[in-house]
């Protein structure tokens, strides 16, 4: 057995073991469960806009790259590339500020 499939084999092991203990583990329902899923719900936008905000910095990284790449091997194109690279840094960027509004619309201020 290679070390991937003993990897893989313990994952799920450990998984089943963790499942297997979640009744054992239940707590009765709490009588106000409002402000715990709020609290949750703030949590997960903020994880949800981090990673989001994470993955378009890497995106427009990989964009400006290989804009650099082209405009070295064709200076001649550079200019068509430069416009071309802002148009996808501004769609990559209004992707992240989607996020953050739906961040914003999903999680309102306590009452």
């Amino acid at each position: 057995m290679n070390k991937f499939m003993r990897i893989r084999m313990a994952f799920y092991t450990v998984l089943g073991a963790l499942m297997a203990a979640a009744p054992a583990l239940a707590q009765e329902v709490a009588a106000d469960n409002a402000s715990t899923v709020s609290s949750y719900a703030r949590l997960a936008a903020g994880i949800g806009f981090a990673i989001a905000a994470g993955l378009g910095a890497l995106g427009q990284g990989r964009v400006a790259a290989a804009a650099a790449e082209g405009a070295a091997r064709n200076p001649g194109a550079s200019g068509r590339i430069q416009i071309l690279m802002i148009i996808g840094l501004a769609f990559i960027e209004t992707l992240v500020i989607f996020t953050l509004v739906i961040m914003f619309a999903i999680v309102r201020p306590p009452a």
